[in-house]
């Protein structure tokens, strides 16, 4: 059986009140640096994180979401604020897809338009599945029976 000791914290043997030169990469472990804030989409004031590479070393706060459709993948770049609503737009360029043909799912749920993707937990270069609704993409194939069009019909007819 292993014990395991625990650790007591206390003002006097943790780092809050001393301040060197070797705390931290430039000496960020001072209270000498500025704050910097953002305000989130619920209204939420909180103070910016530093993403240190995370956004895709470009430093411009921009995620990469890799969208898988049956057949392809696409790389799409935008704001990791954006909501699914927005992909759909920027998908609708790419695919052809109306926006409102389009089912989005990550982790195995399908997603509102008006869910963010940082709230969702969508990162940099995670995945996202594209499908095509399966009622818009039915009442297609019935308009393209109606109008006598034969899709994919191995049959045709030929007049001598």
């Amino acid at each position: 059986m292993i014990k395991l000791r625990s650790k007591r914290f206390s003002r006097s043997n943790s780092k809050l009140g001393r301040c060197s030169s070797d705390v931290g990469p430039a000496g960020k472990g001072c209270g000498g640096g500025e704050i910097k804030w953002e305000m989130r989409p619920g209204g939420m004031l909180v103070q910016k994180r530093d993403n240190n590479g995370e956004s895709g070393g470009d430093g411009d706060g921009l995620i990469i979401v890799r969208v898988s459709t049956v057949s392809q993948w696409h790389d799409i770049t935008l704001q990791p604020t954006s909501t699914f609503g927005e992909l759909k737009m920027t998908l609708s360029m790419v695919t052809n897809l109306e926006p409102k043909e389009q089912r989005l799912l990550f982790k195995g749920k399908e997603r509102e338009d008006s869910e963010y993707l940082h709230m969702v937990g969508v990162r940099d270069k995670d995945k996202v599945l594209l499908l095509e609704d399966p009622a818009i993409k039915e009442r297609k194939l019935l308009l393209g029976l109606a109008r006598g069009q034969a899709l994919g019909s191995p049959y045709r007819t030929i007049s001598v």
